[in-house]
Parts: structure tokens; C-alpha cells; sequence
């Protein structure tokens, strides 16, 4: 019998650059943004800081909405599912991803506009 499993993620960050919207074929928005996190800690040299930058994801009218409010530099809360993707290239190569699966982002400066969850693009409630 499965135990309980939780798949959920929280990032405060700063967009490294504008996001990109694209359609598949069949029509669905996708677009892809990237999000930097900053971590600060003391060592015996001083202040040091570590970046970590995460892939984020998001589907459909949500989607559409990032790519048209979201730039370079914003400060945002995202919440999402982590999720594995796997492809491969034209040269037969398998490659792999682990992005964020956007649920929902909320500005943290200016622009004060609230990006549609991912329930809430399909006029279902979360």
C-alpha cells in the first residue's frame, strides 16, 4: 500500500529574463520563465551568497497571462508541483529536465495584477 506523498514548491525569486510564450500544435499556451533564489550565509571568509536558478512552467490561460505581465527583474512568489519531463533531441540524444509546474504566482513589488491559479484558467476553484 502507498504511503502519503507530497509534491509542492515555494520560491521566492527574481525573473532572469522575459518569459517565453509559445503554442503546442494542438493550441495550448506553454510558457517558460526562469527564477532566480538568493541564499546569504556567513563563513570564516565573510558573507556569502549562492544563487539557484529554477525552470518554470505554466499551461494554458495562466500561461498566456505570465507572458504578457511577468519581465526581467520582478520580484514573484510561485507556487508549484515539481515535475520531470524527458524528450529527445533531432540527433536521437535522451535528455531530461526537473522544472517547477506553476500553480500560482503572486508579484511581490509593483505590478500589483494577480496571475489566474492553474484551477482558476479552467473556471474551477482551488
Amino acid at each position: 500500500m502507498p504511503g502519503p506523498n507530497l509534491n509542492k514548491v515555494f520560491l521566492i525569486g527574481r525573473l532572469t529574463k522575459d518569459p517565453e510564450l509559445r503554442y503546442t500544435p494542438s493550441g495550448q499556451a506553454v510558457t517558460t520563465f526562469r527564477l532566480a533564489t538568493n541564499k546569504e550565509y556567513m563563513t570564516k571568509e565573510g558573507k556569502k551568497e549562492e544563487t539557484c536558478y529554477v525552470t518554470v512552467v505554466s499551461w494554458g490561460k495562466q500561461a498566456e497571462v505570465c507572458a504578457e505581465y511577468l519581465k526581467k527583474g520582478n520580484l514573484v512568489f510561485v507556487e508549484g508541483r515539481l515535475q520531470y519531463r524527458t524528450w529527445e533531441t533531432q540527433d536521437k540524444e535522451k535528455r531530461s529536465t526537473l522544472e517547477v509546474r506553476l500553480e500560482n504566482l503572486q508579484f511581490l513589488e509593483k505590478p500589483d495584477i494577480n496571475i489566474p491559479s492553474e484551477g482558476e484558467e479552467n473556471g474551477e476553484e482551488t
